[in-house]
């Protein structure tokens, strides 16, 4: 334990400027200015998960604040209400801070096509989805972000301790590091874990792990019954590295093929570069996948995601302005997974790139050489969360990037895979600094709307973040639908927050709708297919 300390300390206590993930930015209630007549303005911030995660489970082991995620002096988007900082002038930034400024987007939003205040909801069917996905291509697929990192004492994980629920190992309202709340009704005795926490009714507040393979396996069967593909299972590269994560990672990735293949849904790896030595990092991942390949086999799952006969692999985190890798070493490891590797490591690799990839510009390296390097993955696909914060800036970031990336993309003879998102909060995991519900959902009208855009513009593929992300409020998965349902004293966003009473499964009905639309078995419409 004391040697997975270490590696974690050092991780991020080493190079701190390098360590923290760039593809998020959310704005600061701080250096918020609000006009009613006009726009919002924000200075941007941005975080790390992984030193998120290193923080949390630093924490849970007895170093209560030794360590905070921070807002860093790396890239903000940049972008004028969604656009392309390519299109403009470099935007002004505050001397203080040196963060980028960012517009949230017009005054109002383009009117919906009746008018109102919001996207019409449709009584409509919805599409039947297949029993069994096919598992051969990337093609019309909506795979959703699976952080799998939620453990909890008691649950047998290595470390017996709260991991990515609570900060300081103490389970109480206090120190949640969580903005939602899973909706446990469904969950038994042996998947849930008291917390300090209780509900209104007195009885006690209780979680669940990943670390347990049932609970998993019922997040694959939410999967199938709304219609939602499959996951990209993130895998942190600087976390494997640690022997207690290392055993708890790879426990959930069994716990995933097994969910997948009960299932029929898909599932594929996504590795995370965020935190890793610029010196191992290409050593370290070829050797994390030989063992995922070799030992955990997960490609020799039926389930496990092909594409042109190879396993799909996300690769994310190479190319923003705050990760160590070189455009030598980011083409390196393209080319070998891709080229130069034995046959059974080679992959269909899908690059987790930065928003301004095509520009090199904001929250990319600027060195001519990326170009080249983005366009070695098979698949582009942009991080966006955050990148827009209401309608009017989806649509500008559709006219000012989407279109031109995909367009770029094609030229290229890459195919392109947007991310889509449901709204941010993440008021607890910044210690109650940030505003809770940050970036509202609107009853699922947010997401609608940049599903329709993509769909829209010509996109084939599509990645929604994320199914369980509950620490930044974008989880998609059954949650608490009113306040009633939340522990006592805990600030939490339920899903009526917004004004809408929605049922627990809301989201995940909304992502299978959204799924059937990219696939065509629903028609392309801005009108949500999914009734509350």
């Amino acid at each position: 334990m004391t040697h997975a300390l270490s590696v974690i300390i050092n991780t991020i206590t080493g190079r701190d400027s390098k360590r923290r993930r760039a593809g998020l930015l959310l704005p600061s209630p701080a250096s918020q200015i609000t006009n009613r007549a006009g726009a919002l303005r924000f200075r941007m911030t941005t975080t790390s998960k992984l030193t998120i995660s290193a923080v949390l489970l630093i924490s849970t082991f007895g170093s209560a604040g030794c360590l905070r995620p921070s807002a860093r002096n790396a890239s903000s988007d940049g972008q004028d209400g969604g656009g392309a900082a390519g299109a403009r002038p470099p935007p002004a930034r505050d001397a203080r801070a040196d963060q980028p400024t960012l517009d949230a987007g017009p005054s109002s939003p383009p009117p919906p096509p009746d008018g109102g205040d919001a996207l019409p909801r449709s009584d409509g069917g919805e599409a039947t989805p297949p029993l069994v996905v096919d598992a051969t291509s990337l093609e019309h697929k909506m795979l959703f972000g699976y952080q799998g990192w939620f453990l909890c004492p008691g649950d047998g994980a290595p470390g017996n301790t709260w991991v990515h629920w609570f900060r300081n190992g103490t389970p109480a309202a206090a120190n949640l590091t969580v903005d939602l709340w899973p909706d446990t009704s469904e969950l038994g005795d042996d998947e849930l874990f008291a917390t300090q926490m209780k509900y209104a009714d007195g009885s006690v507040a209780r979680l669940y792990s990943a670390y347990g393979a049932k609970t998993v396996a019922r997040h694959f069967a939410w999967m199938k019954d709304s219609g939602i593909d499959g996951v990209a299972l993130q895998r942190f590269l600087v976390d494997v590295q640690a022997p207690p994560l290392f055993a708890a990672r790879n426990q959930v990735a069994q716990n995933v093929r097994a969910g997948a293949e009960a299932n029929g849904r898909v599932f594929a790896i996504e590795y995370d570069i965020t935190g890793s030595d610029e010196a191992h990092l290409v050593a370290e991942l070829e050797a994390d996948w030989k063992y995922m390949v070799d030992t955990l086999q997960v490609t020799a799952s039926p389930r496990y995601l092909m594409d042109g006969g190879k396993p799909v692999l996300y690769l994310w985190g190479l190319g923003f302005t705050t990760n160590a890798a070189t455009a030598a070493d980011a083409q390196a490891l393209i080319d070998w997974f891709t080229k130069s590797a034995e046959p059974q490591y080679r992959a269909t690799l899908v690059g987790g790139i930065p928003t301004h990839w095509r520009t090199l510009t904001v929250d990319s390296m600027t060195d001519p050489a990326w170009s080249a390097v983005y366009r070695s993955f098979d698949v582009l696909s942009p991080w966006t969360v955050g990148r827009y914060v209401n309608d009017a800036a989806v649509d500008s970031y559709r006219a000012t990037s989407l279109e031109p990336d995909l367009a770029a993309a094609m030229a290229a003879g890459k195919r392109y895979m947007p991310v889509v998102f449901p709204g941010f909060s993440w008021h607890n995991l910044k210690g109650s600094t940030e505003a809770l519900n940050q970036v509202p959902r609107r009853g699922g009208d947010f997401y609608w709307r940049q599903v329709w855009n993509a769909v829209g513009a010509g996109a084939t593929m599509m990645k929604t973040a994320m199914f369980d992300e509950v620490d930044e409020g974008t989880a998609m998965f059954k949650l608490a639908p009113s306040s009633a349902m939340l522990p006592a004293g805990a600030s939490l966003v339920p899903l009526d927050a917004d004004g809408q009473t929605l049922p627990s499964d809301f989201y995940l009905r909304l992502g299978g709708a959204a799924t059937a639309m990219l696939r065509g078995d629903l028609p392309l419409t801005a009108t949500l297919h999914v009734a509350p």
